[in-house]
Order: C-alpha cells, then structure tokens, then sequence
C-alpha cells in the first residue's frame, strides 16, 4: 500500500510533467489555450435565431433575451379559438334548435302513445290503434290546446259477424282537454272523414266455413262462389249479394240468385215460389230420351204424368214402343214441363223414383231443412259499425258504399264527438 507521502509526491511530479507538454505543443509566438474560451462560445449558438422572435423595428442591442418557447407550432389547441362571433352564435342556436326539436318529437310520440291507449280502452280493442298527430311543432300547439289534424287508424274492429280491416279517420279541429303532454284528459273533435274497408280476403277466411269465396261485380254487387256441405256432399253454391247501407251506422246485403246445384243432376233453389225448390237440370232432362228405364219409371206415376199435362193415350204409346217414348221425352214441351217440377213434392210420394235418378233422398232431406232466411244468413256481409266513444254527444254516419276489387268500402263521417274524460 502506497504511503501518503507518496502520492503527493506522485501528484505534484504529473503537474509540472503536464505543464512541460504543454508549453512544448504551443508554438512560439501564439498566446496559450484557454478552455474557458470554448465553453463560452458554445453559448453563442447559431439556433438561438430560431428559439425566440425579432422585433424587426428594434436594434440588435434592444432585443432581451428569453426562453425559447418549444410548444410554438403544437396542434393541441382550441379549434374554435379562431372562429368569429357571428359563427359561434349561429352554433350556438343550432344546438340549441336541435334540443328543443328533440324534445318536441318526444312529447310528439308520448301523446300519440297516449291517445292510442285512451282508444284501445274504449273501444275494447285487442291492440292499440296507430295515432299519427300532424303538424310542427307540436308543443306550440299542446300549448294553444288545439291540434289542426290527427290521422287515427284502427285495424281489425269486430263488426258482427265479420271482421272490418280497417278503420282509418282524419280528424281537425281538435280542442285539448289537460296542463300538458303528461295530462291530457281528453279531445273535443270538430269534425272527421274517414273510411271503412272490409276485404274480401277476410270475409273468405271469416265466412270459409261455407268454402264460399267473395268477389265485387260493379259499383254494389257481391258475387258468392263455392260450395256448401250439405247431408255429406258438398254442393256448389252461387249467389247474388246487393250492398246497401241501412241506417247511419250499418251495412246490409240483400241475398239474391242463391243456387245449389247437385252435379249436373238438379238445382236447388231455396223458397216457396213455382221457380223455387228441387227441380231436374236440362242435361238430366235430356238424358231421358236415351235411358228408357229412367223414362218408363218417370211415366208410370198417373199423378205425375197429369201433373207434366202428357195425354193418357200418349204415355200408353210411350210405354209399348221405345222410339214414341223417345219422340215424348224428347220434345220441348216435355223437357220444359219435366224441368218446372219441383221434386220436394215428388219425392215425398214417390222417394223410390228419385233413387232411380241418382238423388240421395237423405240429401232432398237437408236441402229441405235449408231455408232459404239460413242460406241467405250464411251468406250475409252485413254488418254494423262499433260504437265509437262519445257518438252520444255528435254524430256518426255512414255515406258512399261501394264495392271495389279488394272489398267493401264505406265511407265515414263525424263531428261533435268527444274522446276520453272531455264534457
């Protein structure tokens, strides 16, 4: 271990060593190094021009020093800093225009909601009508307590025996009856137009049971088409139905035409009038006059043969020789008398004889029981408007009926009404 002593030494022999180095390396004539000099040019930076603004009217005496500011340039800054006063303001008021817009389609939708849950309940309904409240903005007129229109639609109102599609209405003139949006308590309407519509569509599948289908033939008629099941054998059915309104709230048909046909035996027609009953097709008829036997069983009942005003003498020839039986049944006159009997009344003195021509006699039995007013009901598209809340204090009616292609369509009429807890 080096001694003290010896460091000293060794410390003070390096100086004077260094300082000989020195003074060796400097040439003649040139003033020795300073590193202190070094040190204070680096202050002198050449970007220090860059770091900080010249004023250009000032010496480059007057100019202080300052710190350069390294956040010049940055792109975190307000957006809006620079923008003019008239900018700011107009969006400022479109903010504001789009929360008063938002807040008046809210109120808008809550009243509207609301209205349709006043009418579900009062008109006993299974879903809730669509309410569409028209006019911008809302609030003004919530707050003027009167409503220039409202468009009401109710789908599905049982009327009857059928089902009405659809109900649609337009009211105006609305007078409000509450403090706002929250407690509307009812509506005084001034007037109303709307329309009924009954499909044909939903008749078909409401009245199917009959499988009778519904079509429109001009401005006021209905044509039935189908068949209709009767003692076990369907039967093709037709009918005629007349649309007329009755009352001011009410629809009604007048069923005409009806007709069952029996293949291409017989035609049924409900009623009491000679054109009525059971009576033989002519395509029956006129097989007769190639099936004897038919024709022979047909002639060998006196009642009937006095009944068709055939000679006695003309059905003794018809009897002995085929082709004088053929020569009878197959005159007009013949074919047109056989056609105008009605075999209700033969079949209740002679049931054998219409076994022979094919008729069941179970089937003459249900056509029997099938009076024409059951018919005519099965048959039926009337119906009667439901009625709607406070009818009692205006008045509804029912105008312009018509048939179209898709259905029945009525028109529909109101003023004076008042909907909810409105006096």
């Amino acid at each position: 271990m080096r001694s003290p002593h010896r460091i000293a030494t060794f410390t003070s022999e390096s100086a004077e060593l260094s300082d000989v180095r020195t003074e060796e390396s400097v040439p003649s004539g040139t003033a020795p190094h300073n590193p202190y000099d070094e040190l204070g040019a680096l202050a002198d930076s050449p970007l220090d021009e860059f770091l900080h603004e010249e004023d250009p009217e000032a010496g480059p005496d007057d100019q202080p020093w300052s710190r350069p500011n390294h956040r010049r340039g940055s792109r975190r800054r307000n957006r809006f800093a620079g923008l003019p006063l008239a900018t700011k303001a107009v969006v400022g008021i479109l903010v504001l225009a789009a929360f008063v817009t938002l807040a008046d389609r809210w109120a808008l939708l809550y009243a509207e909601h609301r209205a349709a849950d006043r009418l579900k309940d009062q008109l006993h309904l299974s879903a809730a009508p669509e309410v569409d409240i028209e006019g911008f903005p809302f609030l003004t007129q919530l707050a003027d307590r009167r409503l220039d229109e409202v468009k009401i639609t109710v789908p599905d109102v049982a009327a009857s025996r059928v089902s009405l599609a659809k109900v649609s209405a337009t009211i105006r003139d609305v007078r409000i009856d509450g403090d706002g949006p929250t407690d509307v308590r009812g509506a005084r309407i001034g007037g109303m137009t709307g329309e009924v519509l009954l499909t044909f569509d939903d008749l078909n599948r409401e009245l199917g049971a009959s499988q009778v289908t519904f079509s429109g033939q001009g401005r006021d008629r209905v044509l039935a088409r189908g068949t209709l099941p009767v003692a076990g054998h369907d039967l093709k059915v037709r009918a005629d139905a007349t649309i007329r309104r009755i009352g001011d709230t009410g629809i009604a048909t007048d069923i005409g035409g009806m007709r069952l046909d029996i293949g291409d035996l017989a035609t049924y027609r409900p009623g009491t009038r000679p054109s009525e009953g059971l009576h033989l097709s002519r395509r029956s008829v006129a097989r007769l006059a190639t099936e004897t036997a038919k024709a022979k069983a047909l002639l060998s009942v006196p009642s009937l043969v006095h009944r068709l005003g055939v000679p006695d003498s003309a059905v003794r020839a018809a009897l002995r020789s085929d082709r004088r039986l053929s020569e009878l049944t197959g005159s007009p006159r013949f074919v047109h008398q056989l056609m105008s009997l009605n075999l209700v009344d033969l079949a209740l003195a002679h049931p054998a004889l219409l076994k022979k021509f094919g008729l069941d006699p179970a089937l003459l039995q249900g056509l029997t029981r099938l009076t024409r007013p059951e018919l005519a009901d099965r048959l039926s598209l009337a119906f009667r408007l439901p009625k709607l809340p406070g009818a009692g204090m205006g008045d509804v009616q029912l105008s312009d009926v018509r048939v179209e292609k898709d259905g029945i369509r009525v028109g529909l009429t109101g003023s004076g009404l008042a909907v909810g807890g409105s006096r």
